[in-house]
């Protein structure tokens, strides 16, 4: 809490220093302490759900009890540098259809040593499996100044600021998206293709805590995929193709009723995704091709015997491998890229 609270607060001008709403994702186990420690912060309020609600939904719950001119999303696990407001504030001023990031650094999860993302400043994109990817900022897009904000396809998604009427007009996030995941991409797809933009901003620096592991249980193993096929449906018309030709499975998950969001778009007068990935994404099929050569072989490798699988642990290129429940027999980890193994001919 020290860590969160605090430099949101006294890293920001004093008369920037945002109203902040605390919401504590129904942590029972943070009552009375929480009470007692945030009664020095007069511009704190502490927003309690009657039950878990899940990351998109709190968020939305505190978006709707903000009154600020400007929405500022942070994740719990995130300390933010010097200065961090006022340029994600510059650039809302200049465009309210604009949806701003910071650059987020990274805190490590053993030691809280703090040190810039590896690459700094880079393109969010994704690949045709909707992970997360960072690309090199293409040539026409370079700024005179490195430390100018650049146009960016996608976000990450913990850490941004929006103007709020703005993020409204866009139906905030989807409320059909369950616990978390796929939200970053909902949004960013939304903005830009509904007549908005998104920025990263140099000049602003969060630092972030990735963990090594997700330290509670979702309780629907399936969400982060439901989620995916709902944005994908919802968003990416015949692109959605794609992803299932890679995770054949999402296609016989429901996405619950996409009906509102339809309305939404046509109502928006939102542009299709053929444009966004001709006009936005244009580079990120350089990277990431949605039509790759058909692989020779696909699939987990199983031992036999032990009836376990390889598993690459999402090590670095030359680690060793090992042997783990296979995803396939129905353990927790429904969403992993470590088991699923692919060669080409040369």
């Amino acid at each position: 809490l020290q860590v969160v609270c605090q430099p949101v607060l006294l890293l920001a001008p004093p008369g920037l220093a945002p109203l902040t709403l605390f919401l504590p994702f129904f942590l029972e186990h943070l009552k009375e302490k929480l009470e007692e420690y945030m009664v020095r912060f007069s511009k704190v309020r502490i927003v309690r759900t009657k039950k878990r609600e899940g990351l998109i939904r709190t968020r939305l719950l505190g978006a709707s009890l903000a009154r600020g001119e400007v929405l500022t999303f942070l994740d719990s696990h995130c300390e933010v540098n010097v200065n961090w407001l006022p340029p994600l504030l510059n650039q809302i001023a200049l465009n309210h259809k604009t949806i701003v990031c910071p650059m987020i650094d990274v805190i490590d999860h053993n030691h809280f040593g703090y040190e810039a993302q590896a690459g700094d400043a880079m393109r969010g994109a994704f690949d045709w499996e909707m992970y997360y990817k960072r690309i090199p900022i293409p040539p026409e897009l370079q700024r005179a100044d490195p430390s100018d904000p650049f146009e960016s396809p996608v976000m990450a998604g913990g850490l941004f600021a929006v103007n709020r009427k703005w993020f409204w007009e866009l139906g905030g996030y989807d409320p059909g998206l369950e616990i978390w995941g796929g939200e970053q991409y909902e949004i960013s797809f939304k903005v830009w293709m509904c007549g908005g933009g998104m920025f990263d901003v140099p000049c602003s620096r969060v630092g972030h805590i990735y963990r090594k592991y997700v330290p509670y249980k979702v309780p629907s193993g399936t969400s982060l995929a439901r989620n995916l096929k709902r944005v994908a449906e919802t968003w990416m018309d015949e692109f959605a193709e794609y992803i299932y030709q890679r995770r054949p499975e999402y296609r016989h998950l429901s996405t619950g009723d996409i009906s509102a969001q339809k309305e939404l778009r046509k109502h928006l007068k939102c542009k299709d995704f053929k444009w966004f990935m001709a006009a936005v994404a244009w580079d990120v099929p350089k990277y990431y091709p949605p039509v790759e050569p058909p692989p020779a072989a696909w699939g987990e490798i199983r031992n036999v015997a032990a009836n376990l699988c390889v598993d690459s642990k999402h090590g670095a290129t030359g680690t060793e491998l090992r042997l783990d429940i296979c995803v396939k027999d129905g353990s927790e980890r429904t969403w992993s890229h470590e088991q699923v193994f692919c060669q080409w001919k040369e």
